[in-house]
């Protein structure tokens, strides 16, 4: 059978690349409009092709795929905003890190369990591959963001260079092992059970290998498009969050956002059709691709340019984390779900975004 892709999920990345490449002097305002409407345009894009490859390649690959590229263009974004904004953004890869790990712990999963709880009273997921997932992002993100404030051998939330060595090794090896567990070693714990996938697209045959192929083309396309326009649009939210006064770690969370947003779509429009192993897959799974192949990548160009990379979470946020995290863990520790942890979790997702302003 047969699958063609829709027009706009075409037409879409061509739009953005346009958008990005025609220069928008004078237009002011009203070509920051149509950046944003290229930018969102181009996210929900590559929702759409990122869904048609994991439609192929099946679970838990599928979702790996958008985890990972995704967390590219995160790595690539943060990345080039540090190279040009010098010593002032040393912090601005712990702010990005910290203001996903909380969007997906507290607002991806949190509106994917009162979406699912919502629709179908209560949900059941593969205990054993989310415990796996937690408790690698437990350890990654308690020894990125949190041990740095208590090493003595530096001042300050910073290690030394042997020390930034030592940890990017230790946290490429925790996620690489779990990708290992998650597709070669245990790949069962990751599948949706046979109650799951309800709705007539989990049962759609798979799409063909051209469709498969131009697919997985355009998925590259939207997420280089998307970095690229978000690059474009940070002077001016720099701009806007120093107008009003908001802290510099506003900028963070807008980063985070924009490159989640692909995978939060995806995560959701999963548990509302009662998928929520896949849902669950994507969410931790883009946590863990997130921590743990950007902070090691910013530590190697933090020791190549010389900059001092700033890791270590004030008290307000280490609080935050640890409670993100073991809120989590307890919601998802039977197997089953209700609407009451997506409340909860979206409850600390919002003290942490009115947190973030008005510290």
């Amino acid at each position: 059978m047969k699958v063609t892709l829709p027009v706009w999920t075409i037409a879409a990345p061509i739009i953005a690349w346009l958008l990005y490449l025609i220069p928008g002097q004078g237009m002011g305002a009203v070509y920051l409009g149509l950046l944003t409407i290229g930018l969102f345009g181009g996210v929900l894009a590559a929702v759409h092709h990122a869904e048609v490859v994991a439609h192929r390649v099946g679970e838990p690959y599928g979702t790996l795929v958008l985890a990972v590229a995704v967390t590219i263009i995160e790595v690539a974004l943060i990345v080039s905003l540090m190279m040009a904004g010098g010593p002032e953004t040393t912090a601005l890869a712990r702010d990005t890190v910290f203001a996903a790990v909380m969007i997906i712990l507290n607002g991806i999963i949190g509106i994917c369990l009162l979406v699912g709880g919502a629709r179908y009273k209560e949900q059941t997921f593969s205990l054993n591959g989310v415990s796996a997932a937690l408790t690698t992002l437990a350890a990654i993100a308690v020894l990125t963001l949190i041990l740095p404030n208590y090493t003595t051998s530096a001042p300050g939330p910073v290690y030394t260079s042997s020390q930034l060595i030592f940890i990017a090794v230790v946290t490429l090896t925790l996620y690489g092992t779990f990708v290992l567990v998650q597709t070669i070693r245990h790949r069962d714990y990751f599948l949706p059970s046979h109650g799951e996938a309800g709705d007539e697209e989990a049962h759609a045959a798979p799409p063909s290998l051209s469709t498969t192929a131009i697919s997985s083309l355009l998925l590259l396309v939207c997420l280089a498009a998307v970095v690229l326009l978000a690059k474009a649009l940070a002077p001016s939210i720099e701009q806007g969050v120093a107008s009003m006064g908001a802290p510099k770690a506003v900028v963070g969370v807008i980063i985070a956002a924009v490159v989640l947003l692909p995978e939060g779509i995806a995560a959701v429009h999963a548990a509302r059709a009662n998928r929520l192993q896949t849902s669950l897959n994507l969410a931790l799974g883009s946590a863990l691709a997130s921590i743990g192949l950007t902070i090691p990548t910013v530590a190697v160009l933090s020791l190549i340019s010389g900059l001092t990379l700033t890791l270590g979470l004030d008290i307000k946020s280490t609080v935050l984390l640890v409670l993100s995290l073991f809120t989590t863990m307890l919601s998802l520790g039977t197997g089953k779900t209700t609407v009451l942890p997506g409340v909860v979790l979206l409850v600390i997702f919002a003290v942490y975004l009115f947190t973030t302003v008005i510290p």
